[in-house]
């Protein structure tokens, strides 16, 4: 699943190229043809790829002028400049790259230590192309945790300095397609880019970048290697299997190698993988405005354009923006220097509301790497006229930037905080919980909830599914306290109380729909959805069994849900919709009487882990906890109709 964010935006992006732009007859000057036929697969690739200039870090001698850290330093000086910052602003930095100058230690502490930067935390991601996304992804998780208010990510490429014709002499100034192919291919170059909380952004006036999902899936145990360094041709041996480094150069396990035939299959399987995102609503429903493709060919571009055809997601070609022709492929740097630009050329016409996705494929192994960002208004949002806002509510003023978010939804119960016999249990569930908000967060209905969107047949949609289920609770409950024999005897007077208190809820919930505009005054003619109907039947068939102690887990997600996720939407839905205050009178009642209710619970556990003979109670609650999460989610996601 991708990687939701409520609280990361760009404060600036930087780029640095080094030298001055290099056309495709001044190549040889910098990668000399090797022997005979390079002119005429140099003329070849050249008129596929679409390259017509590109910059190198070497001089024509081969000399290093630029190093790969300096140029990372120099996108990120760029970068910083650009959000009016200095580098003892910074608490975190990682990078991206195939490999730094050296190759060890890792490349931001070398990054680091070129700069002289103060003591930070760093993260090294050593990839090909989808290096960025990971690297990125790190410091848009330090700034969405809040372990720091500004990351750095950085992105920087130098393949030139094994593009030289010395570098081939071992082989005899030859060497196999696979490894001429990318001399004219790849150049050199730095991106950067600054994260932090809601930030106008320096190249925009009045708008801000959000940073909505970042996804990266690896397809490496599917596909083999595509782009390597340092193995042989035939990827049989390793450089560090041969007696020196002057027999694996001559065996040629020293060039860098892309195998061509498979990349076809690479988009293949990135558009599939972009293609599920969107079936489970990751993708705006009105489609992507900018479209930022890293490409290594601009033959590739019609294959990607088909695919997404076929994919029925097709992005109109006018919205795709590319600068592959002048800035050349500069591998896990290019979708960096990619943003960083289109923030400069096309900024003035982005508009609030728009949508910028970045695609960037690895041939390595075959990566797939996607980043989402929404453009907003650097101020709050004006109500939409076509949902006009509730009289205000005590409480409910929420600014956009405050929307809460996934992190502030704690667990129903503090392990650290719970009697020690506990300990082991709660530290287990909150696992389980974790997972499960973080998952019920990232679902279409959260999401329209949380961005406003939400419309009243929505509410009353969801009500109408929910109120059956609702019904049926306080009859497992009462199932399976029935169940309980022997020792479990002594808990079904706390389960039969709770399920008393339980028994009429589903009556507020009735009421809440009918004011929110339901019609169906007959409960009984009310369905639960397909995750309804599951958690209603596992948890009927569960309550039927002897000593049904599992069910305890799932009252932990049934009750958390309703004491620590619905809280958090009520304020959200008062805003967004303009129904009467008492059409939300069942969310309200549970926000504040169900941590009475996960009191309760905690003494039933206590009491359930001090009858349990046999040592299974715990794994029992665990058990069924995991799968009620599973089957509360489905509820979740399936509560508005697939588009």
């Amino acid at each position: 699943m991708p990687v939701a964010y409520s609280n990361v935006y760009l404060q600036s992006a930087g780029m640095f190229l080094p030298g001055a732009p290099v056309d495709n007859a001044g190549m040889d000057a910098f990668v000399a043809p090797l022997n005979r036929i390079s002119e005429r697969l140099k003329r070849r690739i050249l008129a596929e790829n679409g390259i017509l200039t590109r910059h190198y870090a070497i001089d024509g001698a081969g000399a290093t002028v630029f190093s790969n850290a300096q140029m990372a330093a120099g996108a990120i000086e760029a970068t910083l400049a650009g959000a009016g910052r200095s580098l003892a602003d910074i608490g975190f930095l990682s990078s991206g790259s195939s490999g730094g100058d050296a190759l060890m230690p890792g490349f931001a502490s070398m990054i680091q230590g070129e700069m002289a930067a103060p003591p930070m935390e760093t993260l090294s991601v050593h990839g090909v192309c989808a290096a960025s996304v990971g690297a990125l992804q790190a410091a848009a998780m330090a700034v969405e945790s809040g372990a720091h208010s500004l990351a750095l990510s950085v992105a920087s490429e130098m393949p030139s300095r094994l593009f030289k014709r010395s570098r081939f002499a071992a082989q005899g100034y030859d060497t196999d397609f696979d490894a001429h192919f990318l001399r004219w291919m790849l150049s050199d170059g730095a991106g950067a880019v600054l994260l932090g909380g809601p930030q106008g952004l320096p190249q925009v006036n009045g708008l801000r970048l959000k940073l909505k999902w970042t996804h990266l899936r690896s397809f490496a145990g599917d596909y083999p290697v595509c782009m390597q360094l340092g193995l042989t041709a035939d990827r049989s041996q390793s450089h560090l299997d041969f007696p020196a480094w002057g027999d694996a150069e001559a065996a040629g396990a020293l060039a860098l190698r892309q195998d061509i035939r498979l990349l076809p299959h690479l988009f293949d399987v990135c558009i599939h993988e972009y293609a599920d995102l969107a079936h489970k609503g990751w993708v705006p429903e009105r489609g992507i405005d900018h479209f930022l493709c890293h490409y290594s060919s601009e033959r590739f571009i019609p294959v990607v354009d088909d695919l997404l055809g076929k994919a029925q997601l097709s992005i109109p070609r006018d919205r795709w923006w590319s600068n592959l022709a002048w800035r050349g492929n500069t591998g896990a740097a290019s979708i960096f220097i990619m943003l960083s630009e289109f923030l400069q050329q096309k900024g003035s016409s982005l508009k609030a509301g728009d949508s910028v996705l970045c695609f960037i494929p690895e041939s390595g192994r075959f990566t797939a790497g996607y980043m989402l960002w929404e453009v907003e208004a650097d101020t709050p949002a004006p109500a939409l006229a076509a949902y006009p806002r509730p009289p205000a509510q005590a409480g409910d003023a929420i600014a956009h930037d405050a929307l809460p978010d996934v992190s502030t939804i704690a667990p129903p119960h503090d392990p650290a905080a719970a009697p020690k016999a506990l300990a082991p249990l709660l530290t287990e569930l909150a696992s389980i919980w974790q997972d499960y908000r973080s998952s019920v967060w990232r679902t279409p209905l959260l999401q329209r909830i949380r961005t406003r969107q939400l419309h009243t047949g929505d509410y009353v949609r969801w009500m109408s599914q929910w109120i059956p289920q609702v019904r049926e609770g306080s009859l497992w409950m009462r199932e399976g306290a029935a169940s309980l024999t022997g020792d479990y005897a002594a808990l079904a007077a706390l389960i039969d109380l709770h399920a008393g208190e339980e028994q009429n809820d589903f009556k507020i919930l009735h009421s809440d729909y009918l004011k929110a505009g339901g019609t169906q005054t007959d409960i009984t003619a009310l369905r639960r959805n397909p995750g309804g109907e599951a958690l209603n039947a596992y948890l009927h068939s569960l309550a039927a069994t002897p000593n049904p102690i599992g069910l305890l887990g799932a009252i932990y997600i049934i009750e958390g849900t309703g004491q620590r996720i619905v809280p958090s939407l009520l304020p959200l839905l008062r805003a967004a919709l303009a129904l009467p205050p008492d059409a939300f009178r069942f969310l309200e009642y549970h926000g504040a009487n169900d941590e009475h209710h996960l009191e309760r619970w905690l003494m039933a556990v206590q009491m359930t882990l001090e009858l349990d003979s046999t040592g299974t109670a715990q794994q029992a609650i665990l058990q069924t906890a995991r799968h009620t999460a599973a089957m509360y989610l489905m509820q979740f996601q399936h509560v508005l109709p697939e588009q």
